[in-house]
Order: structure tokens, then C-alpha cells, then sequence
């Protein structure tokens, strides 16, 4: 049985069926609409296998536009706008059942030397990944025995989530809280060393918890939900190499929700603070 980093290697490893045409599995697990960091993530290798392979990808600008079913395949087609000498630009349109529930463009970048160095400085007041519990760890604590529906995602999940602050359960405990969180994050086995699988990795991480932040200051993170919640859209820069399957910290806020919308933003740090990849997702948020 492979673990649960193999099964996203191959969740990745897209069958290509056309010049410009990909397909992609898509598990048949117990939700309502395949996950969107799966479709991101799909959608990135399709565009990148289209490529030389000399450019990594700086950056990704996608639209959720319908949610898609689980167990039914994914067809990727990509459009290739651009081939320049410094960036080659791409444009993909996820389909599925005939009709269109993704699209992403993603700008690709020769690497050459820079004339600008500089960064803002992180915060530092993080305790060390392995210094925290996994997420299993404190929701066994908190509940006891696991649904089985949460044992079997937790047996599945390809990434070791810590979160920086202990898990809130009540009212009281998000009583003044600001709109942020931070968890330790990295693939749960190694994923080769194919940069552009450790690119579209991190991708699919990127949407596991980055809307947690606008939910932080009206309901629990964990519990029965008050809101149905769904990505709108989703953009990412990537500033350095990494890979996924090191410890990186994502540091999560939510500058402002509004009108049924809340905006979130997460910057990603390794292990030296040096920032690898920012991001920015906007969410719709329903009461159920």
C-alpha cells in the first residue's frame, strides 16, 4: 500500500492524451466537491509539462469557478499564450463532464541574477515543528476515539499539519481573536526530486488552511461548522527553491471579510526565515 506522499506523487503524474491535453484523477472520497488545492495543483503540472523544463514557475493566477465531482476525471487543456526569451506564459482550463470548473494562468521565468535584494523580516516567535503535536495528536486529545471519517482522512492526509496555536473548540477560547494562524507544514514522505512536483505540492497545500484565518474570530476551527465555505480565487508567487517535503511555516491572515467574502493571505517561510512563496485567496462564506 503506498503512503499517503506516494499517492500524491501519483495524484500529479497527470496522463497526457493530446499535444496540449492532460487528465487527472480525481479520488472518490467522502466530499462535496474535489479539493481545489488538488485542481491548483493538477492545473500547475499540465501548464508546466508544456515547457522546457529550464523555467520554474514564479507565478499562478486561478479562478474556482464551478466545484468539481469526486471520482470523476479531470481534463486538463492548456493554451500556450507565450514563449519568450526571459517568460513563457501559460493558460489552462480545467473541464470536467463538458463543462468548466477551473482556470489558471501560470508565468514561468528563466532564473538569472538579481539587481534587488531584500526582505521584510518575519516574525520570529515561532516554536520549532517538532516541538508541537500533529493535527491527529490534538484532535485525539480533544475527542477521544476518531470518527471514523476523521481517522481515515488523517491515515490519507500527505501533509504533517502543526498548528502553532493549540486548536480552539469554544466560544470563549476565540473570544478577541485576530484573524490569524500559523501552522508548520511538509509532505508526510519524500516526493522525488522533480522540482515541478514539489512546486505543484506545495500548490496543493497552499489551500488546505489559508481561509482558517477569516473564520478564526467568529467560530471554532474545529466542530460543527457554521459556515459553507468555498475558494473564489487563488494567486501565488514563488520567490526561492524548496521542497515540499522539508518543514516550511505558513504564516496565515485575513486583512478584511465583507459582503459574503473574506480575503486571506499567507506567506511562506523555511526553516531560516528566508520568505519562499506568498499567497493570496479570496473565499466565499455562507451560514449554513
Amino acid at each position: 500500500m503506498t503512503n499517503p506522499a506516494e499517492r500524491l506523487v501519483d495524484l500529479l503524474d497527470l496522463e497526457q492524451i493530446e499535444v496540449n491535453i492532460f487528465r487527472g484523477l480525481s479520488p472518490n472520497e467522502s466530499l462535496q466537491r474535489v479539493f481545489g488545492g488538488q485542481v491548483a495543483g493538477q492545473a500547475l503540472v499540465a501548464a508546466g509539462r508544456t515547457t522546457d523544463g529550464e523555467r520554474p514557475v514564479h507565478s499562478l493566477h486561478a479562478y474556482f469557478l464551478r466545484p468539481g465531482r469526486p471520482g470523476v476525471p479531470i481534463v486538463y487543456q492548456v493554451e500556450r499564450v507565450r514563449d519568450g526569451r526571459s517568460f513563457t506564459t501559460r493558460r489552462v482550463t480545467a473541464v470536467q463532464e463538458g463543462r468548466t470548473i477551473f482556470n489558471l494562468t501560470a508565468s514561468f521565468h528563466r532564473p538569472e541574477p538579481g539587481s534587488i535584494e531584500h526582505q521584510l523580516p518575519p516574525r520570529l516567535d515561532f516554536p520549532a515543528p517538532e516541538t508541537l503535536p500533529t493535527l491527529a495528536t490534538e484532535l485525539r486529545e480533544h475527542l477521544g476515539e476518531l470518527p471514523e471519517s476523521l481517522e481515515r482522512m488523517a491515515r490519507r492526509q500527505p501533509f504533517d499539519i502543526r498548528y502553532v496555536d493549540r486548536l480552539r473548540w469554544t466560544a470563549e477560547e476565540i473570544k478577541d481573536a485576530d484573524p490569524r494562524s500559523a501552522v508548520w507544514m511538509r509532505a508526510v514522505g519524500p516526493l522525488g526530486d522533480d522540482p515541478l512536483v514539489h512546486t505543484c505540492a506545495l500548490t496543493y497545500a497552499s489551500d488546505m488552511t489559508l481561509l482558517d484565518a477569516v473564520r478564526i474570530p467568529v467560530e471554532p476551527l474545529w466542530g460543527r461548522r457554521g459556515f459553507d465555505m468555498a475558494s473564489l480565487d487563488h494567486a501565488m508567487w514563488f520567490h526561492r527553491p524548496f521542497r515540499a517535503d522539508e518543514w516550511f511555516l505558513y504564516d496565515q491572515e485575513s486583512p478584511v471579510s465583507t459582503g459574503g467574502r473574506g480575503l486571506a493571505r499567507g506567506r511562506i517561510y523555511n526553516h531560516e526565515g528566508r520568505l519562499l512563496v506568498s499567497v493570496v485567496q479570496e473565499g466565499l462564506f455562507r451560514p449554513v
